[in-house]
């Protein structure tokens, strides 16, 4: 064999291995981001945060302002699957219009959907949350209507760190009871943020505050 050819047959198996521990690097690196994701939503662990929706803050004339906040928490019962309880508070007011106010409390559920086939990102899971509480919707001019509110629909959160996910929900939002009108309906989007914490942290806090 000549020097030429050992050479390049040296170069070839330096070249070979460089890329295999690349691949292995990367393929590490992809592997520990979708354990860290799937980590959060395991059992035991706690969701804490809520969606802002219809935030408005006019600069002109009339001083128009309006808000929803949602925040709610959960505790994931098993893999995947979290129950918990939600706040709502809405308010919509405007000089000399007079206030429309929203509220709602209740218990809540939802689902993370781990499917590899439909995650377009790895950080990425989609979920479908529901609700049932006490609920009304009181506008200063119109119909009002307060009772039993029921609430569900899908969602989408990215994991921008392994505890920490931004969220897009869109929910179909309905009341049933009594007021100048038997029932109420409203289909919104909120944008929002969930902290996962790890069932080792939650049950540290717990013993320190005994």
């Amino acid at each position: 064999m000549s020097a030429a050819a050992s050479w390049h047959e040296y170069l070839c198996t330096i070249s070979n291995t460089y890329m295999m521990k690349k691949l292995l690097f990367v393929l590490s690196i992809a592997m520990t981001s979708s354990l860290l994701t799937n980590a959060q939503i395991q059992k035991g662990n706690v969701m804490v945060g809520g969606d802002i929706s219809q935030m408005d803050l006019s600069l002109n004339s009339g001083n128009n302002f309006s808000f929803n906040l949602d925040p709610k928490a959960a505790w994931f019962i098993q893999d995947n699957l979290a129950v918990g309880a939600y706040v709502n508070f809405g308010l919509v007011t405007a000089k000399g219009a007079g206030s429309n106010i929203n509220y709602g409390i209740g218990p809540l559920a939802r689902y993370h959907i781990n499917d590899k086939n439909i995650d377009v990102l790895r950080h990425m899971r989609f979920f479908l949350e529901g609700n049932v509480g006490i609920e009304g919707n009181n506008p200063h001019v119109g119909n009002s209507t307060n009772g039993l509110g029921l609430g569900f629909g899908p969602g989408l959160a990215y994991f921008i760190t392994p505890n920490i996910g931004l969220e897009g929900l869109i929910k179909y939002q309905g009341i049933v009871g009594f007021g100048s009108s038997a029932t109420s309906s409203d289909l919104t989007f909120g944008l929002g943020f969930q902290i996962y914490l790890p069932k080792s942290r939650v049950e540290k806090a717990a013993r320190n505050q005994q």
